[in-house]
């Protein structure tokens, strides 16, 4: 495994344990020649098809432009003839876009470099090996370092580009799209899986059959995005979870994106990957160099279950960092769902002494404690505490619920500013705006400009002061609306484009000195439940709100969509009151619990409102949550049916690294009369081995649950759930 050059045909082959991928040079183009099931030897270069027309100008410079418009470029450039869709466009002071690379030099090292500014993968010379590939455009006097990463013990890799301008010929070139990540290759009747939604909806999968033309998601609203993942997925006729060749990418960023396919007239097709190039202009001066974020790209020939927990394993072992990444989350109960802004001290000690008596661990207060802040229409960036509302501060009341044995978390909505505060009336210029043109509301708030110093020095000292004042132990960052009227009184002309951008670098800046500062502090990020839900927030956060929807029938399909792509353990999933507040539907109690037991676990809601019947399941499900979480954290996910495929019902298994326990966790939405029991295929099991049903004394073969399955007998009324356990016998 690793990566090595062929000289002799002018070929990379980078291996993972199952997979390669290779490209090669001709004539001074970078080719993408091959990526699939691990190949022994070293020559696919002749797959990038240079020995049949059109060829390589150096062979034929009369058709120049048919070559560079069908050839599978690694990091294809605009202006010159390439027509399709291109990772990187500029513009000279001359007001020229033409930009040609060619291949100058690479370099192979062990281990992985941090990319500046921005999140990204990591790994060590024990588990990972680096290329760097050089190309240039000697008339712009302009370098390109393609950069790829090949873990030792996972079928990915990441990739990432740095831009830099030399100075030896312009003084200062534009970059107006600059992407991370290519894949050309011949089109195989792919289907194009991509994730969308909005809000309260998030990440719903969506399949449908590639056409010809561009298609694809993207985000423009300064934020990931409830309506798109920064995610494309190309599969095979027929993929399913468990057979079919997928080919994902991802990026690892938490702005404008898109994530872009294209079939061309030759039945090939381009699948990009990048930084939306959607009011992007950066300016980049002689000597200076611009970072474009990674993206991850994952094959498997074992259909999206393969490639989910390819995801999984990277993002667990390679992404997530800090002291919570490994380790057992306390079960949390929310102020939001349970009290709104309508509070005071001793009604949240009320709250968290019912909670507590429960089994609860940890007590968040949500939004309504500083400021004037009596409703969602005022006072963000007055973050003082209300002592009005809360006599004593947050000190008095971490302190009683510490008494208490719980923990205290706190909400804050950092990067907003209310019209209606303190902070705008003295500072009306720190929001972003557009001069002499109203600036549009959302929530009644507006979004400060981070990428001025003073802005977000005054963010982080209000951070700082309120993480010092009371022992606080957890932390949810919301941002709840997206960026709009894209102005900076700190950036000149010639670099507003590059405010949505710097936003987001200011955004990373911000929670990598939270991580530094207050490295105990558990943080979950959030905007408005699910709108930045990306590996990008993974990197500061090793929890993320999944949606704001809490209804256990409506998360089937929101969590589905997630764990396509994230671990379970990264999910914020909470058990709320009924009916919902987001659908009006009421669930069973025990249903509720089932779904919030898939992510990180706690609850959102009143423990004094529930029925007594509601309270007395409770410590049951916080013993369950503590009995299955190591297994839920770290164990392999594999989805088994959808609801929101079949309509009827849901199921889902987690299985141990050593595969002698498994979890299946069955929903059965909408009952039926006269139903004969449903017989699932289960996965992962060892099928050499024998498993018992726990709570019977049911044994069966591995082999026969994989091959022959499970029944799952139908259970009485709507939004039923089970969960079963199947542990290996010994010999």
């Amino acid at each position: 495994m690793g990566i090595l050059y062929d000289e002799k045909n002018r070929l990379f082959k980078l291996d993972t344990p199952h997979t390669s991928y290779c490209m090669g040079t001709r004539d001074g183009y970078l080719l993408h020649c091959y990526y699939g099931p691990r190949l022994r030897g070293t020559d696919a270069a002749y797959l990038a098809r240079t020995d049949e027309p059109p060829y390589t100008p150096a062979r034929s410079a009369r058709d120049k432009l048919s070559f560079l418009d069908a050839a599978p470029f690694e990091y294809p450039t605009g202006g010159v003839g390439d027509f399709r869709t291109h990772c990187l466009e500029i513009r000279t002071t001359a007001g020229h876009n033409a930009v040609e690379l060619s291949y100058r030099r690479h370099s192979i090292q062990k281990g992985k470099r941090p990319l500046p500014g921005l999140p990204a993968t990591f790994g060590s010379a024990h588990d990972c090996t680096s290329l760097t590939v050089t190309l240039a455009d000697d008339v712009l006097g302009l370098e390109v370092d393609l950069e790829y990463t090949v873990f030792e013990d996972l079928d990915a890799l990441t990739r990432s580009a740095v831009i830099r301008n030399t100075g030896a010929k312009e003084p200062v070139i534009y970059l107006t799209k600059v992407l991370s990540a290519c894949l050309d290759m011949d089109d195989r009747d792919f289907e194009l899986l991509t994730l969308h939604g909005s809000w309260a909806r998030e990440r719903v999968i969506q399949r449908q059959r590639l056409a010809v033309g561009r298609q694809g998601v993207f985000s423009e609203r300064g934020e990931t995005s409830h309506q798109a993942q920064p995610f494309l997925a190309l599969l095979t006729p027929g993929t399913t979870q468990t057979q079919g060749q997928v080919y994902a990418m991802h990026l690892v960023w938490s702005g404008n994106f898109e994530a872009q396919a294209e079939v061309d007239q030759h039945g090939q097709v381009r699948s990009v990957l990048g930084v939306s190039p959607y009011d992007f202009c950066w300016k980049l001066s002689a000597g200076e160099s611009f970072q474009a974020p990674e993206a991850v790209l994952v094959y498997s020939h074992h259909g999206l279950g393969g490639m989910t927990r390819t995801l999984h394993d990277l993002y667990r072992g390679h992404l997530l960092r800090g002291e919570w990444k490994d380790k057992k989350r306390p079960v949390l109960l929310n102020s939001w769902e349970g009290a709104y802004f309508d509070f005071d001290t001793e009604k949240l000690l009320a709250m968290a002494r019912s909670g507590a008596a429960l089994g609860m661990e940890m007590f968040v207060l949500d939004d309504g404690w500083f400021g004037d802040r009596r409703d969602d229409n005022r006072a963000l960036g007055d973050w003082y505490v209300n002592e009005e509302k809360l006599p004593g501060g947050l000190k008095r009341l971490a302190d009683e619920l510490n008494a208490m044995g719980m923990k205290f978390g706190l909400w804050m909505e950092p990067e907003m500013i209310s019209p209606d505060s303190d902070l705008y009336r003295a500072h009306p210029d720190w929001a972003l705006q557009v001069p002499g043109r109203p600036a549009g509301l959302c929530r009644n708030q507006y979004v400060l400009d981070l990428t001025r110093r003073e802005v977000l020095e005054y963010v982080w000292d209000r951070i700082e002061a309120i993480l010092t004042c009371a022992n606080i132990e957890y932390v949810k960052w919301d941002m709840n609306r997206q960026l709009s009227d894209l102005g900076s009184t700190g950036l000149p002309g010639d670099r507003q484009g590059e405010l949505s951008y710097r936003y987001v670098l200011a955004v990373y800046e911000l929670q990598e000195r939270f991580c530094t500062r207050f490295p105990n502090v558990l943080l979950e990020n959030c905007s408005g439940g699910g709108a930045r839900y990306d590996p990008g927030m993974l990197y500061y956060s090793p929890q993320i709100w999944c949606s704001d929807d809490t209804d256990a029938v409506e998360r089937l399909a929101i969590q589905e969509g997630t764990a396509l792509v994230y671990p379970l353990a990264t999910m914020g999933a909470h058990v709320s009151a009924c009916p919902n507040h987001a659908v009006g539907r009421t669930t069973p109690m025990d249903t509720r619990g089932h779904v919030a037991l898939a992510g990180t676990f706690g609850y959102e809601l009143d423990p004094r409102k529930l029925t007594e019947e509601e309270r007395s399941q409770i410590p049951g499900q916080i013993a369950l949550y503590h009995r299955f979480n190591a297994l839920l954290r770290t164990g392999g996910y594999y989805r088994l049916a959808s609801y929101r495929e079949n309509h009827a019902f849901d199921c889902w298994q987690v299985v141990s690294r050593d595969r002698r326990t498994a979890l299946v966790t069955y929903v059965q939405v909408l009952a039926a009369a006269n139903r004969r029991s449903r017989r699932v295929l289960l996965q992962g099991l060892d099928p050499a081995a024998s498993y018992r049903l726990e709570g019977t004394d049911r044994i069966f073969g591995g082999d026969t649950l994989l091959y022959g399955g499970l029944p799952l007998e139908p259970l009485w009324g709507d939004f039923r759930s089970r969960l079963l356990v199947l542990r290996m016998q010994e010999d």
